[in-house]
């Protein structure tokens, strides 16, 4: 791909997020093009229907988690990685179940599905790291954290007149998983 053929690309996906999230997965793609700066026709060249745009969106999403994963996978405090791995999962909650919700039950994507190995691994490794350092309790498992982290953004979701529920939440199941030294 050309490089201004990319970077139009890149910026209809940033675009189409910030919209998304704003507005919902049936946001206007016009409204999309125009403050992506290119015409209509373009973003149907990169993205000829709306779910591959949800896709692009969502597969940014998790390449960002994974991204932000091995950065963490060095990280001198295992626990406090954790911890900031399981606030991206959470903060990109919103994110994932408008997609899911817009590409629907019956017709998963291959984006949708391709992306829960990978990201799980992500978390093992981390959730490894801190038990491995005593700071995190052995019998939790990736699989409890990330379905504690669906069920605060659920729940979260559900309460948006309480803007610091989702933060409460994590706090209380961030603790539960802690180990203190000496404790």
């Amino acid at each position: 791909m050309r490089a201004d053929a990319r970077r139009n690309r890149d910026r209809l996906v940033a675009e189409a997020r910030a919209a998304f999230l704003a507005h919902g997965t049936g946001a206007s793609l016009e409204e999309v093009a125009r403050r992506a700066g290119v015409g209509i026709g373009t973003l149907y060249r990169h993205f000829p229907c709306r779910e591959d745009l949800l896709d692009a969106v969502f597969q940014g999403e998790v390449d960002a988690l994974l991204t932000l994963g091995r950065e963490l996978g060095t990280a001198d405090d295992p626990f406090a990685a954790l911890v900031t791995w399981l606030r991206a999962v959470l903060e990109r909650h919103r994110a994932w179940q408008a997609i899911a919700a817009a590409t629907g039950e019956d017709r998963p994507h291959a984006t949708l599905a391709a992306s829960r190995a990978p990201v799980e691994r992500a978390g093992k490794t981390l959730l490894g790291r801190a038990q491995r350092a005593g700071t995190a309790r052995r019998a939790a498992t990736v699989d409890d954290l990330m379905r504690l982290a669906g069920a605060i953004g659920r729940t979260a979701d559900e309460s948006p007149e309480d803007p610091d529920l989702a933060d409460r939440l994590l706090h209380l199941v961030v603790e539960g998983l802690r180990i203190r030294p000496g404790a």
